[in-house]
């Protein structure tokens, strides 16, 4: 661990060969069915791999300038090639749509190669620029954290991998004790903040799984509810713009459950709802 972080022969070949592999690699977990909505897709949304190649650089690189321009020449090539690699196989229009926005991080990694290279000062003030760094890596734990818990076993990898990094980063990028426990405090007090904003606002799923129709007719009148409550509660609406009825979900974790829509005259059907993070199937028993 610690040669990764400061004893790496990180030559210009190497930094654009894994540029290139690391590019693939996503393009590779953001197109593949059973990769979707887990850990291993997570790297194609969020920064926190990322974050992770970009300290190895910076804690390898000669110079401020040198750190600076490994940094971006590595972002430069792997993002587009996470979009042209989907573009070329799925035929679809993901550079064009989305790469404005990564190539305005890209852009930004130069200064932040820059700044960061002088962590390997190990001053009080390089944790201060570490910090920033925790903060985002914090962001992403509570949120997969919040989505874990949602659709447990589902990004557990990433929770997990963003709780570790965030220890061993001031651990491995400062050598002296006071700065590393420095450090070490600020993150222990992030992943808490992390756990507790998770607990405290956990994810629920709002949304309308039924509507009234010739299939389906029902209104105020009617009862609908969950086989199994913990999935969270369901009730009729009405949506005044529309005149019309809507069964209402508000889902607090994913899975499979039924739900029954019984009418005043207690004549009852069943319908399996299956339940993912932000979309749902839904069939009647017959």
């Amino acid at each position: 661990m610690k040669k990764i972080f400061g004893e790496l022969n990180l030559t210009w070949k190497k930094v654009i060969i894994l540029a290139i592999l690391m590019g693939t690699y996503t393009a590779i977990m953001a197109m593949l069915p059973v990769a979707s909505e887990t850990s291993f897709s997570d790297i194609a949304v969020t920064f926190e791999v990322w974050i992770l190649f970009g300290i190895i650089i910076i804690m390898n690189s000669k110079s401020a300038k040198d750190s600076a321009l490994k940094c971006f020449v590595f972002f430069l090539i792997s993002q587009p090639l996470v979009y042209l690699i989907q573009d070329i196989i799925n035929g679809s229009q993901l550079f064009i749509t989305y790469y404005r926005y990564w190539f305005i991080w890209t852009v930004g990694t130069i200064p932040m190669g820059f700044i960061g290279y002088y962590m390997k000062k190990d001053k009080w003030w390089s944790v201060l620029i570490l910090t920033p760094i925790l903060v985002l890596l914090g962001f992403h734990l509570s949120e997969y954290l919040s989505q874990t818990i949602f659709s447990f076993p589902r990004h557990l990898l990433t929770t997990i991998f963003c709780a570790i990094t965030l220890i061993i980063y001031p651990l491995y990028i400062f050598k002296n004790y006071k700065n590393k426990i420095f450090g070490l405090s600020i993150s222990i007090i992030i992943i808490i903040l992390s756990i507790v904003l998770s607990t405290l606002k956990p994810i629920v799923y709002s949304t309308d799984i039924l509507s009234n129709s010739e299939e389906h007719k029902f209104d105020s009148s009617y009862k609908v509810y969950l086989t199994d409550e913990s999935f969270g509660n369901i009730s009729i609406r009405y949506e005044e713009g529309i005149d019309d009825y809507f069964v209402h979900a508000e889902f607090k974790k994913s899975g499979t459950t039924s739900f029954i829509l019984e009418s005043p005259n207690k004549s009852k059907r069943v319908f399996y709802i299956t339940i993912k993070s932000d979309t749902f199937t839904i069939s009647e028993k017959k």
